[in-house]
This record gives structure tokens, sequence and C-alpha cells, in this order.
């Protein structure tokens, strides 16, 4: 249906094989993992999100704002070739205030495919 702003969830070896597309056709790309979770986090570990140079993405690592603020860590990685740790969390608190059931913690490594 379109317009109707569905997300579809890719496997992980479509992401994978999205972002070889994306390597092979001169694109500089980074892979984002969830490496841990703690309390509510909407994607388990080893989730993943694949980002181009040009800021295109497939995956998923949270579903909501925290994609956004990877990418664009994902694209300073790109620049950098730094691989990147980043600690997202949300306090019981805080969460209600957000709109989140409960409070949790996810991680997530960025790192650049290489050659």
């Amino acid at each position: 249906m379109a317009g109707n702003n569905v997300k579809v969830q890719l496997s992980d070896e479509k992401i994978l094989s999205t972002a070889l597309v994306w390597k092979n056709s001169g694109k500089s790309v980074a892979i984002a993992t969830v490496i841990k979770t703690w309390g509510s986090s909407p994607r388990p570990m080893g989730s993943q999100l694949a980002v181009s140079n040009d800021g295109t993405f497939v995956g998923s690592v949270s579903g909501g704002c925290i994609e956004g603020a990877v990418v664009t860590e994902a694209l300073e990685v790109m620049k950098s070739g730094k691989p990147k740790v980043l600690d997202f969390g949300v306090s019981n608190e805080l969460a209600w205030e957000v709109g989140l059931a409960c409070g949790g913690q996810v991680k997530v490594l960025v790192e650049v495919i290489e050659e």
C-alpha cells in the first residue's frame, strides 16, 4: 500500500548483501550492530543497519530516534575510518516522558567495511 509509511525489516543476509552491492559500486559503507541491550530494547543484540556515504540505509538497530543518530555517526565513522561504540539509554522515569513503556539501554558498534 503506497503512502502508508510501512517499514519492512530486512533479514541480516539482505542487509549485508545490500551493503556489499553499495561497496562494489564504489560507495563507502558502514555497518552498525547492536552489541548490548539492557531493559527495554526494540531490537535484539546482533541487529544491524548498513549505511552508505550518501545517507541511504537499510536494516534497523532501534526503530526510533536512535536510528537517525546512528546514521549520522556512521557518516562520521566513514570519514574518520575509526570504529565507534555508541551508548544510548533512558531511565524508567524519562522513558514515560518520551513515550516508551520502560527504560533501557542499547550499545551499537559502528564500523566501516574495508576493502
